[in-house]
């Protein structure tokens, strides 16, 4: 159905369509708007559905329907009013009547930047709580009170601000700090949810620093927030403790590579250092072996994908001795390892050059190295060897021949 003749049918029956939320936002922006989402008001549920017999129900507590509109998946909520009563986001009262104004569902909206819409089909604007402005100002404000009332709205303005660029002011921090208790027992899908949108964003940092200000981040990524405090040796990190050599590189590799997967790892090279004992700092001793167990304890807590997971332990192990080894059989055999680690040799190598500045010579050539090792095959070994001991021909002669490469 064409977005004109949707249009036209509510009308018919006397109600109203809207665009809203980030369509509007990203408009507003510059930026080249995504999904649109749609709005009704004056219209009740049966008569849309008579209107609209092909369109989905997909909302559970308050009605939000999917339909082809312009040949793309659209979602068509009915304007609604809530009342905070219970825990969460799903600890709401809702009424979705043909009386509720687009201005009193806008109001129920987390951020000002989320709470503008354009009237169909002329494209008026509404805008009673000056997104507009807080657009003009790259700034991040709730809406209302009602802001802390759904504890994941606080991780969706740190993200927010993390893929706008944008700041949070005072007030809006100060209800996220609210948000603390109920967010720590949030499904977990939600926290993961928003922490893949996070680390995929231009400065994925922007995220961990709002909720650090929001005094947020132990309850939501304690992993993290152990890194705070942890000093390490400064003619190596003079940017300071862990946590800001962390938020460094995750920007590092954020602008090396889209990559979720190696966002994460990058996230995590050095979460190990959050356990380090008081009395071995600025040192972190076998980081690399405890950044795992923090890594599969994560895990237990909060499943994460995966990808991520297989990326992050091979880049936890190896992220210290992949720049320094000097032996061709470690080397080779390294090689062969980031083949298998979930990472393309790209995607690892700009972790490592994020983590230590340059590249060792067999690592900045070793996707072409590797293809070369490939060409020597067990098959070729001396016919009187059997089992082990052609493993270890073959990791002998591809030694040789790295070196010969090397030294070329």
């Amino acid at each position: 159905m064409r977005q004109e003749d949707f249009v036209k049918a509510v009308e018919s029956v006397g109600g109203s369509v809207y665009l809203v939320g980030g369509w509007v936002r990203d408009r507003l922006r510059g930026v080249e708007p995504q999904d649109k989402d749609f709005v009704v008001t004056g219209l009740e549920r049966q008569t849309f559905m008579q209107l609209f017999p092909q369109a989905a129900l997909i909302g559970r507590s308050f009605p939000v329907y999917q339909m082809q509109i312009d040949g793309v998946p659209s979602e068509i909520a009915f304007a609604r009013r809530e009342r905070k009563s219970g825990r969460g986001y799903t600890g709401f009262s809702v009424d979705f009547g043909k009386e509720v104004t687009i201005e009193e569902d806008l109001f129920r909206r987390d951020t000002r930047i989320n709470s503008m819409a354009f009237h169909l089909p002329k494209m008026e604007f509404i805008d009673p709580y000056d997104g507009r402005g807080d657009v003009a100002h790259r700034r991040i404000r709730a809406t209302s009170h009602h802001f802390s009332e759904d504890p994941v709205r606080a991780l969706r303005a740190a993200r927010q601000a993390a893929e706008m660029g944008f700041s949070i002011d005072e007030d809006t921090v100060a209800q996220m700090t609210l948000c603390a208790a109920e967010l720590a027992k949030e499904p977990h899908e939600r926290v993961v949810h928003e922490l893949s949108r996070a680390l995929a964003a231009p400065e994925p940092s922007r995220f961990f620093l709002a909720l650090a200000q929001a005094k947020l981040l132990s309850a939501v990524f304690p992993e993290i927030f152990a890194l705070q405090g942890k000093m390490q040796p400064v003619e190596c990190h003079p940017e300071g403790d862990a946590f800001c050599h962390t938020m460094q590189i995750v920007d590092a590799v954020a602008r090396a590579t889209p990559t979720p997967a190696a966002r994460f790892a990058a996230l995590v090279h050095d979460i190990g250092k959050g356990t380090t004992p008081k009395e071995m700092l600025p040192h972190h001793y076998g980081h690399e072996v405890r950044g795992v167990e923090v890594l599969e304890s994560w895990n237990s807590r909060m499943t994460l994908p995966k990808t991520w997971l297989t990326a992050a332990r091979f880049v936890i192990r190896e992220h210290m001795r992949a720049p320094l080894l000097k032996k061709a059989g470690k080397i080779a055999d390294l090689l062969f390892k980031i083949e298998k680690s979930g990472l393309s040799f790209p995607d690892f190598l700009c972790i490592i050059r994020a983590d230590h500045g340059s590249l060792p010579p067999y690592l900045s050539r070793g996707a072409e190295l590797l293809e070369r090792l490939r060409q020597v095959r067990g098959s070729e070994a001396p016919p009187a060897l059997y089992g082990a001991a052609v493993g270890k021909w073959l990791r002998e002669e591809r030694g040789r021949l790295l070196k010969r490469y090397l030294s070329a």
